[in-house]
Formats: structure tokens, C-alpha cells, sequence
């Protein structure tokens, strides 16, 4: 059988010999894996024996390796980092470029480690708790107004119970908004080309007192019904010139329910996860 030739190091003992191969390997390479799997097996606790036996390689073997006379087989690293509990970025000492815990997020994981289950639940749930409270800190500014999406029912008797028809809904603010009271839908096409059939629009109440000047648009309630007109001396006026002016005696039963700021883009309405913010920092129910 012929005899491996054996290729010895040079006078400065810059390399080391791979005793399965014959080959020369590279002092710098091979010393950082013997010198981690000693590292990593004396900090566990761990004798030779146990990681030879649990990498299937004898006892001999593991204080070759750690002693620089060999290196182990590329198939065995797997094996190794697992009975050391370690990444292959731990045996070849390198940092992992996934890992972005500082020194400080280390010691925080590791007190975590040493507690008791109790006690490891009480943090996770104060954690939950100051997340949620931080995500609130940063909602966006969030307003409530009174939603109106249909035409008063009949029989109402009294104007002012038309708020029963209403419900909240969570706005983005805005300078506009800051002036609104609530959203009304617009039914029909009498305000066209300025406002359009099915689009929502802010209104100012107006309280007590039938302060609307004349050219401005309100909501009115006449009868049982809700409109939008624009007010003028001699009635309320549609936009679209096909409608013809309303026009009422003194005891007509005319109620104003506010001023029609404009027209409100239903992306103004806010998403659910900036209100369910926005009830946390205010302390509502969810």
C-alpha cells in the first residue's frame, strides 16, 4: 500500500499538519476552531468524552482537535454546534451579521433567562403594556363627529331629536375639521356640479340662533326630511338649476342644523388601528 506523504512544516512552525490528510493547515484557520470548541466545551461544563460521544467520534479525537493536531471533518461541524449549544459564527468566531443585540440588549436577555416563569410573565406583560402605551404616543390626532348617512326618519316631532339618527366616527384632524361637528351624506343631484350624489360633507352646527348668511349652504331639516341648500333672502337654492327654489312662509317649520363646510375625502376617515391607539391613550374601552 502506499505510504501518505506527509508534508512536514517549515522551520517557523507557521503550519500545522492535518494528521488525516498529510496536508499542511493554516495555524491561523485551525487554531480559532480548537480554540472555540475548548472555550465552548469548558464553559458548559462539559467533559471531552461527552462531546465525542455526542458528535460519534472518539475521546482522542476531541483533544486532538483541541489541541491543534487536527481539525474536524467540515460533515461534523453541524454536530458540534449543536452539542455546544453555538452557530457556526460562534465556533469560527465571527460576528454574525444578523445579530444586532448590543452589549447591553445581551445582559437584558440574559437577567430575562434567570427568571422564574412568574416572573418572566410579569415582563411580558409589561412590555405589552409600555408598547402599547408608545404606539398611542405616536397616533395620529384623531376627532370625533357625529355621522349622518340617511334622511330623518318620519314622524320625528321635535328637530332637535334628529341626533338619534346620528353615530360617532373617528376623523383624521385637519384645519377643516377642527370646525366640523359632523358628516352628512348627500342624497340626489340638487347640488350639482358642486357637490355630488353620495359624497359626504363637514358641517358646523349652528345652535340656537339662525346664524347663516346669506350665499353660505347649510343643512336644514324641513318636515322630517334632511337637505343641503344654499341660503338666499328669498329661499334655500339647489346649485343645479333643473330644481326650483324652496320657498317658505313664516310658520313653515324650517330648522337649520349648521353650516356646510365642504366636502369630506373618506380617506379622512381613520384606519382602526389609529383609533384603537387613540382609545388607549384616552383611557376608553376598546
Amino acid at each position: 500500500m502506499a505510504r501518505r506523504k506527509i508534508e512536514l512544516s517549515n522551520e517557523n512552525n507557521e503550519n500545522i499538519i492535518d494528521i488525516k490528510t498529510g496536508k499542511s493547515v493554516s495555524k491561523e484557520s485551525l487554531s480559532v476552531i480548537c480554540s472555540r470548541i475548548r472555550y465552548y466545551r469548558e464553559k458548559s461544563g462539559m467533559e471531552q468524552k461527552t462531546l465525542a460521544n455526542a458528535v460519534g467520534v472518539l475521546t482522542t479525537t476531541v483533544s486532538n482537535w483541541e489541541n491543534g493536531r487536527s481539525r474536524p471533518d467540515i460533515n461534523l461541524l453541524p454536530g458540534i454546534c449543536k452539542a455546544l449549544h453555538i452557530t457556526f459564527y460562534d465556533l469560527f468566531d465571527m460576528k454574525n451579521p444578523t445579530e444586532i443585540n448590543t452589549p447591553r440588549q445581551q445582559k437584558l436577555i440574559h437577567s430575562y433567562e434567570q427568571l422564574s416563569a412568574g416572573h418572566r410573565h410579569t415582563i411580558d406583560k409589561m412590555i405589552e403594556t409600555l408598547l402599547k402605551v408608545e404606539q398611542a404616543e405616536n397616533c395620529p390626532d384623531l376627532r370625533v363627529l357625529l355621522y349622518f348617512n340617511r334622511s330623518l326618519a318620519a314622524g320625528i316631532g321635535d328637530p332637535t331629536e334628529f341626533e338619534d339618527e346620528a353615530e360617532p366616527v373617528y376623523v383624521y384632524a385637519t384645519p377643516e375639521v377642527a370646525h366640523a361637528d359632523s358628516i352628512f351624506k348627500i342624497n340626489g343631484n340638487s347640488m350639482e356640479p358642486r357637490f355630488h350624489n353620495g359624497q359626504d360633507v363637514l358641517v358646523q352646527r349652528i345652535i340656537g340662533s339662525f346664524d347663516l348668511k346669506f350665499g353660505e349652504i347649510g343643512a336644514f331639516i324641513i318636515g322630517n326630511e334632511t337637505y343641503i341648500k344654499q341660503y338666499e333672502k328669498d329661499g334655500l337654492h339647489s346649485l343645479n338649476p333643473d330644481y326650483p327654489v324652496m320657498h317658505f312662509e313664516n310658520e313653515d317649520a324650517v330648522y337649520l342644523i349648521g353650516r356646510v363646510i365642504g366636502v369630506f375625502d373618506p380617506e379622512g376617515y381613520a384606519k382602526q388601528s389609529d383609533i384603537d391607539r387613540y382609545k388607549l391613550i384616552h383611557g376608553e374601552e376598546i
